[in-house]
């Protein structure tokens, strides 16, 4: 339970900001029982078929055996509608619907955020939300090639017969640039930043949030292990549902 000091100033700091993000990373997800990809029983940690999860989920790999990926992905990306939304994914609708928070920075693909109700939501590493063909571009829904890869078949665009892709960035690609620059602007802007479940490892996610005290914006990480920026924190929580069961007290009411 967070003590009285603690969740007053947490909760005036919310108040008084005027322009409050959040950057969310796979600790946040842990909550609805998506395993932490780097965590000690995160996928990161468990070989696949003899491979470590960074040499399946490059693009070179993709395209040379979409086989094996698929198979890795049946039950990593494309069995998400069997999680739901937990109390940090309701706080921070609640928060955005109350006009506090502005905008949701998020380093998952889990779809989440949107499933709670969060409107302004940006992908950092994309989502399978939509899958394109890697020759016409077709599109096609999470459910459709949800349904495929669950019948343990690679996908293919029935237009044109080449190979799909998800809407993911894979190693060796770039991140959304369009996203990126929105982040860059929204980070810059900011005068309170929330840090959540991330430790803050992966480029270039992990130096948005120092754009922000680089302009003297407050910085609140909540996570379970250390981060890099962890002595430049104005406040510093180990347990999310600690600070958001608090949260919850005053802005789902």
């Amino acid at each position: 339970m967070l003590n009285d000091k603690d969740k007053k100033i947490l909760i005036s700091t919310i108040k008084e900001a005027k322009h409050f993000i959040v950057l969310t990373g796979a600790g946040i997800s842990t909550l609805s029982g998506i395993p932490d990809f780097r965590g000690k029983d995160g996928v990161y940690n468990k070989k696949y078929n003899g491979l470590n999860a960074e040499e399946i989920l490059s693009l070179s790999y993709f395209y040379s055996h979409p086989d094996v990926f698929y198979s890795w992905c049946k039950d990593v990306w494309y069995n998400l509608d069997k999680y739901e939304p937990n109390i940090v994914h309701k706080v921070l609708t609640s928060l955005e619907e109350k006009g506090y928070l502005k905008a949701v920075y998020t380093q998952n693909i889990d779809m989440l955020h949107q499933r709670s109700g969060s409107k302004k939501v940006y992908e950092l590493h994309g989502s399978p939300f939509y899958n394109h063909c890697t020759s016409c571009h077709e599109c096609y829904p999470y459910e459709e090639i949800a349904k495929v890869v669950q019948d343990g078949k690679v996908p293919y665009c029935k237009k044109c017969g080449q190979l799909i892709k998800p809407d993911i960035i894979l190693y060796e690609e770039a991140l959304n640039s369009d996203v990126l620059s929105a982040a860059y602007r929204d980070f810059s802007s900011a005068d309170l930043v929330f840090v959540l479940g991330s430790s803050l490892l992966v480029q270039p996610a992990a130096s948005l949030p120092l754009y922000s005290l680089e302009h003297n914006a407050k910085i609140v990480i909540v996570n379970s292990s250390s981060t890099y920026l962890d002595d430049n924190a104005y406040l510093r929580f180990d347990d999310l549902k600690t600070v958001f069961d608090a949260l919850a007290e005053e802005f789902e009411s």
